[in-house]
């Protein structure tokens, strides 16, 4: 989404906004479908799983303003952003104020869909582009990132920040999450040396092979797999209380799989939308995923329908 009003100078001068407002989002993910390491001394890669939940950014543009105040002002990150692309392309500042339904510490890509959705909002405040290339480069100096600059699912380097392979488009699939609680700071994270093993740069070499089959042939069972085998092999890095049991609960209700945060708290239960039943089976996973959990950790996610949303624009491509 993007929204842009302008200000311009008077007759006579050369054209260029003075004050300018732009509105712009970014989606979340609901952890990774995949995560892990490929073979031969391979980058750290993920898989992402966009979800319709965003952040927004609300950028006022003041050619005469020095500097960027940020609302809420924990969001420094996302200051450097906008005043990276400021000094990019114009100089200036303004204000820039981020919200959105992606809580933090979670593992849901909140700190991602801020970061791009600040580039977006500033650039637009512009007049300029701001493609998903250009965006890597930019947060690739501020902290390890999820591909949210891109649609659809993607395979990301997220500590290199740069795209790895494009996945596709997502079945309609339902998420029911629990958080374990706490949260997890993903720069420290992504700091811990994770010792993958020759066998296991191998494993993971595969499954992104089959996931990228399945995610091309609209198979969410075999999606589940292989979101559900990254999330045990996950666990000496990221432990999940609550993995087995939700492992077990998925073949219960005929889910396809469990889907976590690898560097976050988030655990789901992934059902089809067009399964037989598809109601009752939601609410009985809402209700057994209630008694693993406080009631209000759970909450449903729906995976990002990009065709209909109009994302995926040629703004969106690299």
């Amino acid at each position: 989404m993007t929204n842009r009003q302008l200000i311009q100078k008077p007759a006579g001068h050369r054209w260029s906004p003075t004050r300018a407002v732009a509105v712009s989002s970014a989606f979340g993910t609901f952890g990774e479908l995949l995560q892990g390491a490929l073979p031969d001394d391979g980058p750290d890669f993920l898989v992402t799983l966009p979800i319709a939940r965003w952040a927004t950014a609300t950028f006022e543009y003041d050619s005469a303003h020095d500097g960027v105040q940020v609302f809420p002002a924990t969001k420094t990150k996302a200051r450097r952003v906008a005043e990276a692309v400021l000094a990019r392309h114009s100089g200036g500042g303004g204000s820039l104020r981020l919200s959105g339904s992606l809580p933090e510490g979670k593992g849901l890509a909140s700190s991602s869909a801020d970061l791009v959705a600040t580039a977006r909002a500033v650039a637009s405040a512009l007049g300029v582009e701001m493609p998903p290339r250009l965006t890597e480069d930019l947060l690739r100096r501020i902290e390890p990132t999820d591909g949210v600059m891109y649609p659809g699912a993607v395979a990301f380097e997220h500590r290199n920040v740069a795209l790895l392979a494009r996945v596709g488009i997502l079945p309609p699939m339902t998420v029911v999450g629990i958080d374990e609680g706490g949260t997890v700071d993903t720069v420290s994270f992504n700091r811990i040396p994770k010792n993958f093993t020759t066998e296991e740069r191998y494993e993971y070499a595969r499954l992104l092979d089959e996931i990228r089959t399945a995610v091309r042939a609209g198979d969410a069972a075999a999606i589940g797999r292989v979101a559900t085998r990254s999330a045990h092999l996950n666990q000496r890095l990221c432990r999940k209380r609550t993995l087995n049991a939700m492992t077990a609960l998925s073949a219960e209700i005929g889910g396809v799989g469990v889907v976590t945060a690898h560097s976050g708290s988030a655990i789901g239960l992934m059902i089809p939308n067009d399964v037989p039943d598809f109601r009752s089976r939601r609410a009985e996973a809402i209700n057994r995923c209630g008694q693993l959990v406080h009631r209000g950790r759970v909450h449903c996610y729906q995976t990002l329908d990009f065709e209909a949303t109009g994302s995926g624009t040629s703004n969106d491509l690299r």
